[in-house]
């Protein structure tokens, strides 16, 4: 089965950076795209960045295009999210997730457990 952990949360000012990292174990990267998924409270999920197997291109959102970078240490089997000029709109619970983005935002099971962000003053 496959387990995905997110850390690397946290409160931080706007303007300032945070990277969140995924662990995954019983899977490896190179076998599947990953992606990273966000949810804000009453809000419905939002696709953030996909990485596909080899990690030869990445796809980002048109909110965090230019802002964001997603890449994988496969030997170490973690998924990072490098976040720079955070925003309060990108305040939301981070999900990293197995498949590309039309898969991960119509299937929970495929998400790990979260890590919050929250970008405020």
């Amino acid at each position: 089965e496959v387990q995905l952990v997110e850390t690397g949360g946290g409160m931080v000012q706007p303007g300032g950076s945070l990277r969140l990292s995924c662990v995954a174990s019983e899977f490896r990267f190179s076998d599947d795209f990953m992606s990273w998924v966000r949810q804000a409270p009453d809000k419905e999920p939002e696709w953030v960045a996909t990485i596909p197997p080899g990690g030869s291109t990445t796809y980002y959102s048109e909110s965090v295009k230019g802002r964001f970078a997603i890449s994988m240490d496969d030997t170490k089997s973690i998924l990072y999210l490098q976040m720079y000029d955070l925003k309060p709109e990108d305040t939301a619970q981070y999900y990293c997730a197995r498949g590309s983005r039309s898969v991960v935002l119509t299937t929970p099971s495929s998400w790990g457990q979260g890590t919050q962000v929250t970008v405020s003053s």
